[in-house]
């Protein structure tokens, strides 16, 4: 008799499982009568073994309307196995109705975003209502960080940012900075204590710079959307598969639809995460996709 121990340590690694008995199971049948197994198993295995994502970068604007309706959103989520997201949009109102509408499918990490309309990226460091409007959404009593904000250079002294970020420290909450190298690292100043998640990365900061980032600050993680250079011709370059099996702890993915057109672009951007991700070791894939999320987040 056939004893299996099994111990999954995730959800999706259940089903793969359970398929795989059933197909052992119905194996003797088919050789009894001498057909073939039916290979529509490996295909649901395929499906199944999906690597499941957590979009650590979603804007749901709603300014002045979604371009998806909520139940379209959620859809899509499912489409492409996106099993949580880092919530943060303009203005909060659909951070909000996604956070509220509690899906089954879904763990919906909520921001607070300092913007009710575009323009406040520019302004939102010097305009007195950002921290009535971060004390205000705070007090719902869900929300786990700051952000997306956008700074540059100098801007980051602001005495407003400073404010921002000390609140961040008191309540234990995340910041989610779209910033320069500069202004990250006076971020850094404001408060060593500051967990930030690094929006894009820089975009084009040298890698070894990032490496250098990552020493200096344990509080900080890099989220890649529209980050330049991870990939040439489909292939994970040297610099950044090093950086990913060497620091598999400190990378988030995300989508960034911060407009329309990456919306209807989803299902091509995961696609080009999970085709790099595949090239890394298991362990490593795992954090980056959605691993991390869970440790920083739960």
């Amino acid at each position: 008799m056939l004893i299996i121990q099994l111990k999954p340590r995730h959800h999706y690694e259940r089903e793969i499982i359970m398929m795989r008995i059933r197909c052992l199971c119905f194996l003797p049948f088919c050789l009894a009568l001498g057909v073939a197994a039916p290979t529509y198993g490996a295909d649901l295995v395929t499906a199944e073994t999906t690597l499941p994502v957590f979009d650590a970068h979603l804007h749901y604007n709603w300014e002045p309307a979604p371009h998806l309706p909520l139940e379209g959103v959620l859809a899509l989520f499912r489409e492409n196995r996106v099993t949580g997201i880092l919530a943060t949009s303009r203005p909060n109102d659909g951070t909000r109705a996604l956070y509220e509408a509690q899906s089954k499918d879904l763990w919906v990490v909520p921001f607070i975003r300092p913007y009710r309309v575009r323009p406040d990226i520019q302004t939102w460091m010097s305009d007195p209502q950002t921290e009535e409007l971060i004390a205000t959404e705070f007090k719902r009593g869900y929300y786990r960080g700051i952000g997306e904000f956008h700074l540059t250079g100098p801007a980051a002294k602001a005495p407003q940012v400073k404010k921002t970020v000390a609140f961040a420290v008191e309540h234990k909450l995340y910041l989610h900075a779209h910033a320069d190298d500069e202004a990250l690292e006076i971020l850094y100043r404001h408060s060593p204590e500051a967990k930030i998640i690094w929006a894009h990365t820089g975009f084009s900061t040298d890698p070894a710079k990032v490496e250098a980032y990552l020493q200096r600050y344990p509080g900080l993680w890099c989220e890649l959307s529209y980050r330049y250079g991870i990939t040439e011709g489909g292939q994970l370059t040297p610099e950044w598969r090093r950086l990913f099996e060497k620091y598999p702890d400190r990378f988030l993915i995300g989508s960034d639809t911060w407009v329309n057109e990456r919306w209807d672009n989803y299902a091509s951007i995961m696609a080009a995460y999970r085709g790099w991700l595949k090239q890394l070791p298991a362990e490593a894939a795992e954090k980056i996709a959605y691993r991390n999320a869970e440790r920083l987040f739960r």
